[in-house]
This record gives structure tokens, sequence and C-alpha cells, in this order.
């Protein structure tokens, strides 16, 4: 995989300690599960689709394996599976396998998850976006793929799939609806990826209709915080410009030179927020329609910029270098389904939000 691109770190934990017993290494999916006979699978169908809506309650009950679960979001939600009693948690990153390997998959899977979190991405801002947008195009389409039909097979009973705003077409009116996925093709920057965590969706509506199986699908909003990946070849907006400022600052540097005029917006959700509202979901939500994580504002990039060297105490000039790329031009979701549907609304304000940002990385880089 293209390991500098991803956001996880490299260690997994096993909140339950006992479940380590026999968790061994096999060599890929079995013979048998590849070619499961047309009756048996007929069976295994009729099964799935008699179940119960499937909601994930009485949490000290379950096991839950979180793809990406020791990354910026995956810590978050593994943290926040373990204080609402949840002792079973398989929390994997990188170091863990290549999901795209259908043997690390199958290993995974002895587990034996209630519930599958798929949070695992090869991700980026909009320069790793146009470096590498095969890497970003093969690895997410196929980890997903292959984790889904997998899960599948190993009969779990619910999945929830993570996509991503970008997913949305280029020029979607705002707020972006649920029902505008559809109508027109991502911002060009962004469409390899965009395009293939998309296709999340398409399986497990996919996979429901024909088989009755529990598959959620939510699109959250571009997420900030503590922990949040800042390495200047892929990070994103936020965690890239509070590193700019904070070095120029200490370097004594009289300006900074941002991407883009400035003018394009976006909406922001504390991780906090997001891991929150999958939790949220995973307990409350069952149906096949999409669902945007957001929440609800949006700020344009060159306001962003000042506001993050205002918290930084950055007092130089800023510089706006218009031959790269603004990207999609406006970026605000309509939220209204995650209430309605789950309850979610987010709790931070963006501010607060930012200046704990902040704080957090001046502490640990």
């Amino acid at each position: 995989m293209l390991r500098g691109l991803e956001q996880e770190p490299v260690l997994a934990y096993y909140s339950d300690r006992s479940c380590i017993k026999g968790f061994h290494e096999v060599s890929g999916l079995s013979r048998r599960g590849r070619e499961t006979s047309s009756c048996v699978r007929r069976s295994h169908d009729r099964g799935l689709q008699k179940r119960e809506v499937s909601t994930m309650r009485n949490w000290s009950e379950r096991r839950v394996w979180v793809t990406g679960g020791t990354g910026f979001l995956g810590s978050v939600v593994a943290k926040k599976l373990k204080e609402r009693g949840c002792q079973a948690v398989l929390a994997t990153g990188t170091e863990q396998g290549d999901l795209t390997d259908p043997s690390v998959i199958s290993r995974h899977l002895q587990f034996k998850p209630d519930l599958v979190i798929h949070l695992a991405a090869v991700v980026g801002g909009i320069g790793a976006n146009r470096a590498h947008p095969a890497e970003f195009f093969y690895q997410n389409l196929m980890m997903g793929a292959l984790l889904m039909h997998a899960s599948w097979q190993a009969k779990v009973e619910k999945f929830v799939a993570i996509g991503t705003i970008c997913a949305y077409p280029k020029f979607t009116p705002v707020p972006f609806r649920e029902e505008e996925l559809w109508n027109g093709y991502p911002e060009e920057t962004n469409a390899p990826y965009g395009l293939a965590k998309k296709m999340l969706l398409v399986q497990g509506q996919a996979y429901r209709q024909q088989y009755g199986w529990n598959s959620i699908y939510l699109l959250p909003v571009n997420l900030y915080g503590p922990n949040d990946n800042f390495n200047p070849e892929n990070s994103h907006v936020i965690p890239a410009l509070i590193k700019k400022f904070v070095e120029a600052k200490e370097s004594g540097v009289d300006h900074v030179v941002a991407w883009g005029d400035g003018s394009p917006t976006r909406e922001f959700l504390y991780v906090d927020d997001a891991a929150e509202g999958i939790l949220l979901a995973a307990e409350r939500y069952d149906k096949p329609d999409p669902v945007n994580l957001g929440s609800g504002m949006e700020i344009s990039i060159k306001d962003l910029t000042t506001t993050i060297a205002r918290h930084v105490g950055f007092k130089g000039e800023i510089r706006w270098d218009t031959s790269q790329p603004n990207g999609q031009p406006r970026r605000r979701l309509d939220v209204s389904r995650a209430e309605k549907e789950f309850g979610f609304k987010a709790q931070m304000g963006f501010e607060e939000g930012l200046k704990r940002m902040v704080a957090w990385y001046l502490a640990n880089r």
C-alpha cells in the first residue's frame, strides 16, 4: 500500500484480551467460502432476510472491528466504544496488514465481529490527490469491496461504511442533500478517491437488496481535531495551515503562502463529534439511504486562514498562490437526516475546536 499517504498510525490493540487466543494466521479466504453451493447460499440469504433489523445496543455483548481503528478518527471511535461498555474491540492499522489482501481480511474476521466499522482509507489533501490518483482509486476501491464481501460471507451482523464528501458532484447545490449524490461528476482533483468510496454505497445497497444484509453508508464532512495528520505531503487544509503558521511565527518569516484564491468554502466537523455520529448511526440507523455527518457551518478558506493565523499568533502577510487549484467551490451539508434518523447533532463550536487543535499541536509536535 501507499503507506506514506495513510492517516492511521500502525498499532492495534485488543480490548478483550481473551479474544487473542486462537487468533491465528490463515492463508486466505477458504476454498469452501469462495465456492459455497447455491442451496447453502440461498439458505444463508434467507436467514439474513428474516433477521430482525439490527440495532447495536447492549455494547457489552458486542464484538466490533474498527478498520483504521488506531488513526485520527478510528482511535476516538475505539475509545468511545470502550466508554459505552464494549470490551471486545479489534482496532487495526496498516501494521496489521494490507486490506487489499483477502488473506489479511480473513485473518481479522477470525475475531468474529458482530459489527464492522470501515474507517481505513488512503487519504490526503488536494496535492496528494493530484499526485496519486491511481493509488487513491485502487486502494480505496479494493479494500472496501473485498472487506464488505468478506464480512457478508462471515455473517457479520452489520457493516458501517464511511464515505466522503468528495463523492458529491462538483457543483452540488448548497447545502448538499443526500438526494443530490448522483447528479453530476465529482470535483476533478478528488474524483478518483470520491468515486472509489462511493462504490461502498452501491455495494451495500446491492447486498441489502439481494441478501437482506445490513450495511449503512455515512458521508462525513472534512474532519479536524487533536491527533490529526500534520504531514505537509498529505495533510488536509486545517493541519497544513496550523503547521505553516506555527513554523513561520517561530522562524520570523514575514509571510505565508496559501493555495488558491481563498474563495472556496468548507464545512468542518470536530473528530469527537464525528465518532459520536458514527456510533449513533451504528446503534439506531438501519436503512439503505446515505446520511450526511456534518456541523452545518460554512467558512471560506480565506476566513479560515486568517482565523488560524489569529489562533497561532502569526501577524505577518498571507499571500495567495492562484496558480494552485481551489478545489470544489463550496461545501456545506444538509445535516437534517442525521438528526431525524438517529439524533446526531454536532456539539463542538468551531472556534473552540480550533483552539484545542492548535494547543494539541503545540504540545505534541
